[in-house]
């Protein structure tokens, strides 16, 4: 049985003075990701301070928005329309919680490749989701 991608009402993110540039990419379609200058770790998800060395000293960097499904479950019982969430593993090396969409929610599977596209919100920026790679 094939549970097919709806689009669903997705809340606004919050938008702070330490994410704002990171938001203003996504409206510009464009996925970034957190780096440490000091010890040249990526991390997720945005933030000031790097959780690997606490350093300030961080900088957004253009990610490729490719990646590995991680892990993911189909949820058909938390609304109207079903949704799959998921980890994913960017080839930047960073693992992020996200939904995918845009296929037939039952044939995701763990390993599959998968690349960034970004779904309205409500009244904000819109959010990175991932959809399967041709």
């Amino acid at each position: 049985m094939a549970t097919p991608y709806v689009d669903r009402t997705i809340t606004a993110p919050e938008v702070y003075p330490d994410n704002k540039d990171f938001w203003q990419a996504a409206t510009e379609g464009r996925l970034m990701v957190k780096h440490c200058k000091a010890c040249n770790q990526a991390h997720w998800y945005p933030r000031p301070l790097c959780p690997h060395c606490g350093s300030a000293d961080t900088e957004l960097r253009p990610s490729s928005g490719r990646g590995t499904i991680y892990s993911l479950t189909v949820t058909r019982r938390a609304g109207p329309t079903a949704y799959a969430l998921a980890y994913v593993t960017l080839d930047e090396g960073v693992t992020l919680m996200t939904n995918i969409v845009d296929c037939d929610l039952d044939q995701a599977k763990i390993g599959d490749r998968v690349e960034v596209v970004f779904k309205p919100s409500e009244g904000g920026p819109p959010m990175p989701m991932f959809k399967p790679a041709p």
